[in-house]
């Protein structure tokens, strides 16, 4: 029997949207993976550019590739959907289309992975020349094991480009909220069960640039690669409709816990709580439920412990 026979098949999904520039590089480096037995599952949402005569001319040369074209925008949440739900794999590794992968990304993270739902590993910073910038994205953001709800309450630091999934756990997260990035929602959802693992080892080089639908920095230039600085892509939406999403995440969050974890399930039904109005009342419950929580509701945040506190005290104005 063959080595691909006796390891488990790996779906690697790919969501494209107008990604011809970066595209191929990705392609080839899934195609160069260590880990013998994959398929990789692409999705193109509506491409206007060369995307689709990219994807079809790999189709056409590698077995391994899958191309589906939507016949309808669906938008970046439900294209990772439909692709993982077309992925015949128990373990399911979503892939964005302008990064590249190391060719042990798969093989280290499957040795790894164990009866955890999910397990991500580090990444490499580089920017729209393929130059790295010397920093990885643990020095950006809090990467850690991750096992329990409330730490998703507000942010999320466990990148879906890094990640290997179980099956069980996209099917326990479908439909996924097209409000809420799938990788926040789906690591989320794994925190009911065997939670996530992190490998401290940059097996992605990530791509950060204008275009990034999500991204941890962004990059002056190509010849600025060692200055960083949020991601702006648009224009903010007023409070008041803002406000609204985040009610309706919390919402949804509180809806998804379930009853089989109480303490959790009661957390985020505080949260929802004290977030429907600026009451004197609800701003003092909602500052004091973060305090309470703080260390794991900013877990994913790299803050020292006097910024902790800061944060939680700015919630009596603010909702996040």
């Amino acid at each position: 029997m063959s080595q691909q026979n006796n390891l488990p098949l790996v779906s690697i999904v790919i969501a494209t949207y107008n990604g011809e520039r970066f595209l191929e590089k990705q392609l080839n480096s899934i195609l160069q993976q260590t880990y013998p037995n994959i398929e990789v599952v692409v999705v193109d949402d509506c491409s206007t550019d060369g995307t689709m005569a990219l994807l079809r001319r790999y189709e056409a040369q590698y077995p391994q590739v899958q191309v589906y074209a939507n016949e309808q925008n669906l938008g970046y949440v439900k294209n990772f959907e439909k692709g993982m739900l077309l992925a015949k794999g128990n373990y399911i590794a979503p892939s964005d289309q302008d990064d590249i992968w190391l060719p042990e990304k798969i093989s280290v993270l499957m040795a790894a992975i164990g009866d955890y739902d999910i397990v991500y590993c580090n990444s490499a910073l580089m920017n729209d020349a393929d130059q790295l910038v010397g920093r990885q994205l643990s020095d950006v953001k809090q990467l850690l094991d991750f096992n329990d709800p409330v730490m998703y309450a507000i942010g999320n630091s466990a990148p879906g480009h890094a990640m290997i999934l179980q099956r069980k756990t996209v099917l326990e997260s479908v439909p996924l909220p097209e409000m809420i990035p799938h990788d926040h929602w789906l690591s989320f959802v794994a925190t009911f069960h065997n939670g996530l693992h992190f490998v401290d080892q940059p097996l992605v080089q990530y791509r950060q640039h204008d275009a990034n639908v999500f991204g941890a920095t962004k990059l002056k230039s190509a010849t600025d690669a060692g200055s960083l600085r949020p991601v702006v892509r648009k224009k903010k939406a007023g409070k008041k409709e803002r406000y609204a999403k985040i009610r309706e995440r919390v919402q949804l969050m509180y809806e998804k816990c379930p009853d089989e974890l109480p303490i959790q399930k009661q957390f985020f039904k505080d949260m929802l709580d004290c977030y429907q109005s600026f009451s004197l009342w609800n701003n003092c419950r909602r500052v004091a439920l973060f305090f309470r929580h703080r260390h794991k509701i900013l877990s994913f945040k790299r803050r020292p412990e006097w910024r902790r506190w800061l944060f939680c005290i700015k919630m009596y104005w603010s909702l996040q």
